[in-house]
């Protein structure tokens, strides 16, 4: 990608653009965040991610993307046992009991390669509050206005992991807008958001935004999701590769925004597994990398 080693990554605190000459993308190396990403044609401007607000370090849910790295989504109160070993992790998002989203989003990443058109970064966690210290990465790159991100996470340590990937897109929402996904199940989840029971449900006929209020994990998602922006003649392809069989939806009323998070495994997989054999969870050896990608495929019609 560039001549930058993996063994010397560069530190930037600055937002650092990508273009290829129809799409621009804005990284933010604190959080490993997308900060934007859209068209410019004709001298109008198409975000295709919800943007962040012109501030200097935007929180990750200010942002229009954020990695989720070594797991997604909740952690009961904020503990899980791996391999005889109890672990407690910092509760990290407000007055929650529970853990949520992992470590990647709330850590400073590392240049690792770069050019006009794409980008690596890096970073690396010790084995302080997890059960091996691991290497976690993501590479952006566009190509004909499309966004692919890889996201991957390789065990450094010297003992098994739990490990798990996704990416927590927030997407511009209007009265129109439609989601569409072919899906298996659906988590129920009770007041604190963690999983209760697991129900039959698809979205293939298609879902507005505007409509629900879901912020849950769905089952079986077969790796392309569909949404339409009627109003603006728009498109967006979100085409995953096999790891990411998960999909949270998140539609918070009354905002301007949803969220529709490809993922490797359901909420609360670490504890679940105990019970259940199709949680995701992947439990990652010594030396072994996982890792998975999201495609961002954009679409205007000609009359746009």
């Amino acid at each position: 990608m560039s001549d930058s080693t993996e063994e010397s990554p560069l530190v930037s605190s600055e937002p650092l653009a990508l273009t290829d000459g129809l799409a621009e993308v804005e990284v933010a190396p604190q959080g490993g965040c997308i900060l934007a990403y859209r068209w410019t044609r004709d001298g109008e401007t198409v975000d295709w991610l919800r943007p962040a607000p012109p501030e200097a370090a935007p929180a990750p849910t200010d942002t229009a993307c954020f990695p989720l790295v070594p797991y997604s989504n909740r952690i009961r109160d904020a503990h899980f046992a791996f391999e005889g070993r109890d672990y407690r992790l910092a509760r990290n998002f407000g007055d929650s009991p529970h853990s949520i989203h992992g470590h990647g989003w709330k850590v400073p990443w590392q240049i690792a390669g770069r050019t006009e058109s794409s980008l690596e970064l890096v970073y690396s966690h010790d084995d302080e509050d997890w059960p091996s210290s691991y290497r976690a990465g993501q590479r952006f790159a566009l190509h004909d206005g499309a966004l692919s991100v890889e996201i991957s996470v390789t065990n450094t340590g010297a003992r098994a992991m739990p490990a798990g990937l996704g990416l927590h897109p927030y997407f511009p929402r209007s009265p129109q807008c439609r989601l569409s996904a072919a899906l298996e199940g659906m988590w129920k989840t009770d007041a604190e958001v963690m999983p209760t029971e697991l129900i039959k449900a698809d979205l293939s006929g298609g879902l507005l935004p505007e409509e629900a209020a879901l912020d849950n994990c769905f089952t079986g998602f077969a790796g392309q999701a569909v949404i339409d922006w009627p109003e603006r003649h728009a498109s967006l392809t979100l085409q995953a590769d096999g790891e990411l069989s998960f999909l949270v939806v998140f539609t918070p009323p009354g905002e301007d925004f949803f969220c529709v998070e490809p993922v490797s495994h359901s909420t609360d997989a670490v504890n679940l597994v105990a019970q259940r054999d199709d949680t995701g969870l992947k439990v990652l050896p010594p030396g072994e990398r996982f890792a998975a990608t999201l495609h961002f495929i954009p679409r205007l019609d000609a009359a746009k």
